[in-house]
């Protein structure tokens, strides 16, 4: 008994640095993944900043753009508004101050034409002046992007057409650059971050990275990301003076969402790796054991075949001596019952052999050895519906369980008590229940009493119960267990075999 209490304390002691250690490991583990997890978070966040700073920049610069076209195009008004004060002014000041300002534009291409597209006048234009003298085709294409202005003089209405400079239409272009640099940017992000851009309608996608192109045909796929997107991180809102309002999603990076469940899966990881370790070191050591119990069944077997021997033959030396008939049969009986545990013992380790047998009888005459020499103040009753039950069994084996257990009944009697064994079949097996009126087991050793070594006696090797054990399970592929028991009432054990 002391060595299971050892062994058990042991194990709870072992348990308890096993989960002291993965504790440590996991405690220290996630604390490094929550600093990983805190840079990565930061990282985004960065890469989230730097994109607003952006937008802003990018607006800004739109902004600027607008700007500048509207101060280009009242740069062309007041060019036109002088050329028909020139015509009207009588102050030489005032025709000398509107000649300087049509003078001084020097970037923005206009062209003065009548209605019929005749060209009167130009300047800062890119065209052959000599050769080009009407205002068609791709020429004329070119210069009403923007509405003409009319200019009247005297009893005459020109045009004045114009377009963008050649400073404002390098700028546009650059703007162009800088808008497709900053959407290439947002989808080819270094931090590695999923990104969606939508349209208004948050629905509609616009361009997207980091995420497999052939999920993102998917549309529930592609609603379900945008709809985790904006749980995760409000969504970044551009309105872009070319394109309109754009929403930009982001998530958080695949290492992050990596990091977030590494925890969980290594100590899964662990607890796999101790689960199989566990069945590898029980297989290892029933192994063990079953090498043990047959190497000790044999030479026990082997120790009790030679004065088995000499016992036969000295009952016969004594029934020639003419002695007491009686005592002759109850030592026959003995040595009988030697022989018979000899048989059992050489059993052990080879594969049993099994034949149909009337199972009630078998165990009457068990327990008609076992109480003739038991005190007469324990009763025996046996109790079988119906009264021939036929199983395969061993019935050397099979009688050595019965032994067992109503011997341990006896004991925990102490000489006063009664032992039932109650028999029963369905069709497909057969029950066997032997109750007795002791002192009872502990529910905490239901499974400990079958342990070899385990015995409540001051004299005891503890292997009964646990040779019954391998001999119910392992041979006649059965069952035994405690199936109840109260302290100071009694305990009943329950046998099934297949039939």
């Amino acid at each position: 008994m002391d060595i299971y209490l050892r062994k058990k304390r042991w194990k709870w002691i072992l348990f308890g640095a096993a989960v002291l250690i993965v504790s440590v490991s996991l405690y220290f583990t996630n604390i490094l993944v929550e600093e990983i997890r805190k840079d990565e978070r930061k990282n985004v966040q960065i890469w989230a900043d730097a994109i607003h700073r952006k937008a802003d920049l990018v607006n800004f610069t739109n902004k600027l753009f607008e700007q500048i076209k509207e101060e280009e195009r009242q740069r062309v008004t007041v060019v036109a508004e002088a050329g028909e004060r020139i015509l009207t002014t009588t102050s030489d000041e005032d025709r000398n101050f509107f000649l300087d300002i049509i003078a001084n534009n020097k970037t923005i291409p206009v062209v003065l034409a009548d209605k019929n597209g005749n060209i009167r006048n130009h300047r800062n234009v890119d065209y052959d002046t000599n050769l080009i003298t009407r205002l068609e085709g791709e020429l004329k294409k070119q210069f009403t992007v923007y509405p003409p202005i009319e200019v009247r003089y005297l009893n005459t209405k020109d045009y004045l057409y114009y377009k963008d400079s050649n400073i404002f239409t390098e700028l546009k272009r650059v703007i162009d650059d800088l808008m497709q640099a900053f959407f290439s940017e947002v989808v080819l992000n270094s931090a590695s971050v999923p990104v969606i851009i939508t349209d208004s309608t948050q629905k509609n996608v616009i361009a997207f990275g980091n995420i497999p192109e052939k999920k993102m045909k998917d549309s529930i796929f592609v609603a379900a990301t945008i709809h985790t997107m904006s749980s995760q991180n409000k969504p970044i809102k551009i309105n872009l003076a070319e394109t309109g309002i754009r929403y930009i999603f982001y998530q958080d990076s695949f290492l992050l969402t990596q990091l977030k469940y590494y925890p969980i899966i290594q100590f899964a990881v662990i607890g796999i790796f101790l689960f199989i370790a566990y069945l590898l070191f029980s297989y290892a050591r029933r192994s063990e054991q079953n090498q043990v119990w047959v190497g000790m069944a044999k030479e026990t077997a082997h120790q009790l075949g030679t004065p088995m021997s000499s016992m036969v033959a000295w009952v016969e030396l004594l029934k020639l001596k003419g002695v007491d008939s009686e005592t002759l049969s109850e030592i026959e009986k003995d040595v009988n019952r030697l022989e018979t545990i000899t048989d059992r013992f050489s059993k052990i380790g080879s594969k049993a052999r099994l034949e149909n047998t009337e199972i009630v009888s078998v165990i009457r005459n068990t327990l008609s050895y076992i109480k003739s020499r038991t005190s007469r103040n324990i009763s025996f009753n046996i109790k079988s519906s119906p009264e021939t039950i036929i199983v395969p069994i061993n019935t050397h084996l099979f009688e050595w369980v019965i032994e067992n257990i109503s011997k341990n009944a006896v004991d925990a009697m102490e000489g006063n008590g009664s032992i039932g064994i109650d028999i029963s079949e369905t069709d497909t097996c057969v029950t066997i229940d032997i109750s007795d009126t002791g002192k009872g087991i502990p529910k905490s050793l239901f499974k400990t009493i079958f342990h070899p070594g385990y015995t409540s006696k001051q004299r005891g090797w503890g292997l009964g119960l646990t040779l019954s054990k391998r001999i119910i399970e392992n041979y006649h592929t059965g069952k035994i267990f405690v199936k109840s028991s109260t302290l100071n009432k009694g305990t009943t054990f329950r046998i099934l075999l297949k039939k």
